[in-house]
């Protein structure tokens, strides 16, 4: 099986409508949503959950009533104020570091595991889909990223999957970290802005730790032409293939709009065409 993930340098540059497009290219695959702070795919592929588990990524403290004495210890040594006057404790504010715990006179605080997110399994039309939600605040996005590849690997096992294609975290943070471990290759999504080529630099620099091989996709090419010629040139630097332009236009919005896909539209439009193009291309580098 070979795993492709589609990350980008930051949100915003079309990373999930161009996973979301090529999933509806491919074929005898298993796909995951691994941008579980802020997961889209779903709304393009409107999958049909079968499965749910919860994700349970830290600890709280937890006061025992009936054991405290409401000394304020704690309170006192909270740094992250997570616990008011009458005792009580604010599991948003609450870092789990165990300190209260430790050092309440009457053991009665105690850490508990604290559910900071949702995993599922899901059909889409194109394919099984793996998939998961952290909730505001929830720690540990990373492990949950590593528990979305976990199983949509035992899938793709049990389904026989030649591909897994997967749609990573954005910037080059631990979730990232985790959506690129292990991959066959990452495509890169980026713009032709100066922001979109800095945070390019930071996300390749990033890739070639894992020794991963790379390409790049440029969106709304046409936005900046010396800029997208800037970026061809950094990638060329690199030796990283640059397998499609995709210009800017206002078909891409429509079509979003209705909760379509660019491939499938019965007239053709260059992204759609430029979109197949990728496929092709990657499908033959990674052959």
């Amino acid at each position: 099986m070979k795993e492709v993930v589609v990350i980008s340098g930051k949100g915003g540059t079309g990373k999930t409508t161009v996973t979301a497009n090529l999933a509806a290219l491919a074929e005898n695959f298993v796909l995951a949503d691994c941008d579980v702070d802020a997961p889209n795919l779903h709304i393009l592929l409107k999958p049909q959950i079968l499965e749910e588990e919860p994700f349970y990524g830290g600890k709280v403290a937890v006061r025992q009533i009936d054991r405290c004495i409401n000394c304020g210890l704690c309170r006192v040594l909270c740094e992250f104020e997570a616990i008011a006057k009458d005792g009580s404790i604010d599991p948003i504010k609450c870092e789990g570091c165990n300190l209260c715990v430790v050092k309440c006179p009457m053991g009665a605080l105690n850490l508990v595991p604290q559910q900071s997110g949702t995993l599922y399994f899901s059909e889409t039309e194109v394919a099984p889909m793996v998939h998961a939600r952290l909730k505001a605040g929830g720690e540990n996005s990373g492990k949950l990223v590593t528990q979305v590849k976990r199983v949509a690997a035992q899938v793709a096992k049990e389904y026989g999957s030649q591909w897994a294609i997967v749609d990573g975290s954005p910037g080059i943070g631990c979730p990232t970290i985790a959506s690129i471990r292990g991959a066959d290759a990452v495509l890169i999504v980026t713009e032709p802005t100066v922001s979109g080529l800095a945070d390019l630099k930071r996300v390749v620099q990033l890739v070639e730790q894992f020794r991963t091989r790379a390409f790049v996709v440029i969106n709304k090419f046409d936005l900046n032409l010396e800029m997208t010629e800037e970026i061809e040139a950094f990638c060329g630097d690199r030796n990283i293939a640059v397998l499609g332009r995709l210009p800017l236009s206002s078909v891409v919005v429509d079509t979003l709009r209705r909760g379509e896909l660019l491939v499938r539209q019965v007239s053709p439009n260059p992204v759609g065409e430029g979109l197949k193009q990728v496929w092709t291309q990657l499908k033959a580098a990674l052959s």
